[in-house]
């Protein structure tokens, strides 16, 4: 029969809506393959990391935590002789923790000790002013200040009110004592809090403390600890700081790994180009880490490190947003890429160019990040499970998420799905292999092989919310007949479902994936 060119393409799009539950239409559908030969490389598990604060212990343990960082803007003023700190701006400039005989580092001792065998990262303030006394103070008390824009609603100090450093009509006030409440830091005094955790947990080598980082986002203190800082120092004096505290680190444990400059997102990576040899703030640091290193002969700095914030402003954009980490193709519309990129982020293999160029050898980090919505949503999930397949197979080596889950949260199961899938310790291979999609946008798709016993493990993301029918091809591997599968949906947010096995022929799996999930595909 003749079918003629319009009526064949009416049929095809009546067949096509009334398949609207499943996309069956070829044209549109992602083709996906594995290539189990081509690019292996070791996955760090170093990017399965999660900040400390609220962090379930056994939930640690049950997803082999990878690393955990004692982080933040908290701990840019934190006095480990008085195991206190500052909030700064987030928290109405409280300092202290109330306590009367405070045991000198006990905060971070038992984060180390809760969460071991994670590999553990500590922030090293490198900032010039530390928090006096653990008794309770604040740097604009209505008191002394006078009226202010809002006040602490929950905490007082010896009675009175704490405000936010701005008068009722928006004006910045300045601190008139900034003694009263601080100290001036030292490298002797961190070089002594370092040798501290090496008596109580051994070096970096022999399973102590591995990661020191030179304190968070240098390029927003005179924002966040304006109490104390009001003019923004220049990168060239947050690098100096940056040498001065890392020596100090290595003289106390030669075997630890340092991380800088850990600065904002977007900003932060810029500072102010004129007065860093017309470099970026990271390229700058960089460059000037590599300077020290040849007239001492000495490496300061081990992993280049930046933090990153992706819009969460809607579920699309939630879940486009994670090919600003990659894709050369993709353009986030931020300023950035827009007057200083001159195009797509693609955030790991640009920064992983600028340690190329200006200081080679450095690992990269992103030690601090976040794609949580806070919904606790489906989507948050596999946004998560999208930037954790990102990482391993674009060679990050370490990450730390910063939004804590709960255990029950769908974010949790985004580490599950990578670490504990199988609720018995089934994880994600940590070698990693060649997995295509045609359209990462809709279908995103990783694979990595086990060491212990060999296993494929391929991950398929649906970032739609409609299923998508599609068949995964693969080369170069031995295949049983078929695969165990392990998906994560809307249908349950509460447990990760094993379904039953789906059929492998001729080298080929389809499979029909639910809208917004994740579906884990085990080959052994």
């Amino acid at each position: 029969m003749r079918i003629y060119p319009v009526r064949s393409a009416m049929i095809f799009g009546v067949l096509c809506l009334a398949a609207a539950a499943t996309r069956l239409c070829a044209a549109g559908t992602p083709t996906l393959s594995v290539d189990a030969a081509a690019g292996r490389y070791a996955i760090s598990p170093d990017i399965y990391g999660i900040a400390n604060y609220g962090l379930n212990a056994a939930f640690a343990k049950e997803i082999k935590l990878g690393s955990v960082r004692w982080g933040g803007d908290g701990t840019t003023r934190y006095n480990w002789m008085v195991d206190s700190s500052n909030s700064g701006f987030d928290w109405y400039f409280i300092g202290g923790n109330g306590e009367t005989t405070p045991v000198p580092g006990a905060s971070a001792d038992l984060m180390v000790k809760t969460y071991a065998p994670a590999d553990v990262l500590i922030t090293i303030p490198i900032f010039p002013y530390l928090n006096k006394s653990s008794a309770s103070s604040c740097s604009f008390p209505v008191s002394v200040y006078g009226a202010q824009q809002s006040v602490n609603p929950y905490v007082k100090v010896d009675g009175g009110e704490c405000g936010n450093s701005l008068t009722t009509s928006g004006a910045q006030l300045a601190d008139k004592n900034i003694f009263m409440n601080h100290i001036r830091n030292t490298t002797s005094l961190q070089q002594k809090w370092v040798e501290h955790l090496v008596s109580k947990f051994g070096t970096a080598a022999d399973g102590g403390v591995k990661f020191y980082q030179l304190d968070n986002e240098p390029g927003g203190w005179a924002n966040t600890h304006r109490d104390v800082m009001p003019i923004q120092p220049t990168y060239a004096k947050i690098v100096e700081y940056g040498q001065e505290y890392a020596a100090a680190v290595k003289t106390a444990d030669p075997s630890a790994l340092i991380l800088g400059p850990s600065d904002y997102t977007l900003g932060g990576w810029i500072g102010t180009p004129a007065q860093q040899n017309g470099l970026f703030a990271g390229q700058y640091y960089l460059q000037q880490m590599a300077a020290y290193q040849q007239e001492h002969g000495k490496r300061l700095v081990d992993y280049f490190d930046e933090h990153y914030y992706p819009n969460v402003s809607s579920p699309a954009a939630q879940l486009a947003s994670t090919r600003t980490l990659w894709d050369p193709t993709y353009n986030g519309g931020t300023w950035v890429e827009q007057y200083f990129f001159d195009g797509p982020m693609q955030l790991i293999p640009r920064f992983k160019t600028w340690i190329s160029k200006y200081y080679p050898g450095t690992k990269l980090a992103i030690s601090e990040y976040s794609i949580d919505s806070g919904k606790k949503s489906i989507v948050d999930a596999i946004a998560e499970m999208d930037v954790l397949g990102i990482f391993g197979r674009e060679q990050l080596d370490f990450a730390a998420m910063w939004n804590v889950p709960a255990p029950t949260d769908p974010m949790a199961y985004a580490f599950r799905m990578f670490r504990n899938y199988d609720g018995a310790g089934g994880e994600f291979g940590n070698t990693s292999v060649s997995a295509v999609s045609s359209n990462q946008a809709e279908l995103s798709i990783y694979a990595a092989q086990r060491t212990t016993d060999k296993a494929v493990t391929v991950l398929v993301i649906n970032k739609t919310p409609e299923a998508i029918k599609s068949a995964i091809a693969f080369s170069k591997l031995s295949l049983p007949t078929s695969a165990e599968v392990y998906t994560y949906s809307a249908a349950d947010l509460a447990s990760i479902e094993h379904a039953t096995s789906a059929p492998i022929k001729k080298s080929s799996l389809s499979y029909s994936f639910p809208g917004y999930s994740a579906v884990m595909f085990v080959i052994k």
